[in-house]
């Protein structure tokens, strides 16, 4: 079995920023896969889909994205999924916003979403799709920039990068994640440019 985790922080005040393209991108793909959250489980909003014959857990965890490691254990321990099922969605100020990266494995580097599930699972080798929300500009404070929503001109760009992120799962799902590697992985100038800012 799969899991789709989408990090992001619970309640209405969150619910428009940057931080919460995690559970952007499971609330769309619920949607385009037919499927309610409505089940409580695992510490999550969640529910199982039929994907072309593969059982998909898709969740969005309620421990707040800095706890986000409770309620993956939970779903790797109680819902059965290994390590390598289990796919992290969430948002990075180092990739410009409309553009995405999928990774098999690796740090966490500054996400304290991911630095939670790393240090509650004690393993860094599952795939994640990484949406960007950047860039950060030099007067920002990380922390606030994150946690603000995205303005109107930039909803557009934040539109363009949901299927790419579908589709880059869709190809982990059917095994291709070097496919999707090769796919989306290709680096920005912006990229390449110093971004260690946060």
């Amino acid at each position: 079995m799969w899991a789709v985790v989408g990090l992001g922080n619970p309640g209405i005040q969150y619910a428009e920023t940057r931080h919460n393209v995690g559970f952007l991108f499971v609330k769309t793909i619920a949607k385009n896969w037919k499927v309610k959250l409505r089940r409580r489980i695992y510490l999550s909003k969640a529910e199982y889909a039929d994907m072309n014959g593969k059982k998909v857990l898709i969740a969005l965890p309620q421990t707040y994205m800095n706890n986000s490691g409770a309620a993956v254990q939970a779903i790797l321990t109680s819902g059965n999924v290994d390590p390598e099922n289990l796919i992290v969605v969430y948002d990075d100020l180092d990739i410009p916003l409309g553009d995405i990266r999928v990774r098999k494995e690796g740090r966490a580097g500054s996400h304290k979403g991911m630095i939670s599930i790393i240090d509650r699972i004690k393993t860094n080798c599952f795939p994640r799709i990484r949406i960007g929300i950047g860039p950060l500009k030099d007067d920002v404070d990380a922390a606030e920039f994150v946690l603000s929503p995205f303005a109107e001109d930039e909803k557009t760009k934040l539109e363009m990068s949901l299927p790419k992120a579908q589709d880059a799962l869709n190809l982990i799902l059917e095994g291709q994640i070097k496919q999707a590697m090769n796919k989306y992985n290709t680096r920005s100038r912006y990229e390449t440019e110093d971004t260690s800012v946060h």
